[in-house]
């Protein structure tokens, strides 16, 4: 977001060879068996993670936010993959001293499309349009946002705005897998958000 600092991403791997076929056959091909490899992961990631989280704050609660899937998307599966690494960061975080909780507090508007396929303008435009915080979400809450994949940055953009509106901060990201970005980038900064993204573990799958 033009005049606001990168927000710091941890990445578990990148996305790509044994890794992606992983995500992918755990996202969109029912292997809900995987929640077993890619779960721990994560808990992992966020017990590395948590010192330098407490160090920013202190005794206070994080709130972990799940970014949220299309109302389509989640039909499709049967089940919500994100809420899963979600309750695995929050007690990674919770292992390494920090009061986390998982609060679902984002949603998507039944009109957005799936991002599958579409560029960084075009997600960026369906996100900001979809990705709402809900009535209920807390104010003046610290978060941390959790999805499976980074590729293009839109969905977390627009979820740390989203939680912006609401008066709640993200104070960074976990992610199964980040796509490295391409070397040709011909948005301008303007149109484009460009996360920090530090390896946090290995899948053990390269």
């Amino acid at each position: 977001m033009d005049g606001v600092p990168p927000l710091p991403v941890w990445a578990v791997g990148d996305y790509a060879g044994p890794v992606r076929d992983v995500v992918v056959a755990w996202k969109d091909r029912e292997r809900a068996d995987l929640d077993l490899l890619l779960a721990p992961a994560l808990h992992r990631a966020a017990a590395v993670v948590a010192p330098s989280l407490r160090a920013v704050v202190g005794s206070a609660a994080v709130l972990v936010v799940p970014a949220p899937s299309a109302p389509g998307a989640r039909l499709r599966r049967g089940r919500e993959p994100v809420g899963v690494l979600a309750g695995a960061v929050a007690a990674g975080l919770r292992t390494g001293g920090v009061r986390a909780v998982v609060a679902p507090a984002l949603r998507r508007r039944r009109t957005s499309r799936d991002q599958v396929g579409l560029g960084a303008r075009a997600r960026g435009r369906n996100l900001d349009a979809s990705v709402r915080a809900r009535r209920h979400a807390r104010r003046s809450s610290s978060c941390v946002l959790v999805d499976d994949v980074l590729t293009t940055g839109a969905t977390l953009a627009a979820s740390e705005r989203a939680l912006a509106s609401a008066g709640s901060t993200a104070l960074g990201a976990f992610v199964l897998a980040a796509t490295p970005p391409p070397d040709a980038v011909t948005e301008s900064p303007h149109d484009t958000w460009s996360p920090e993204v530090h390896p946090a573990d290995t899948l053990g799958l390269a």
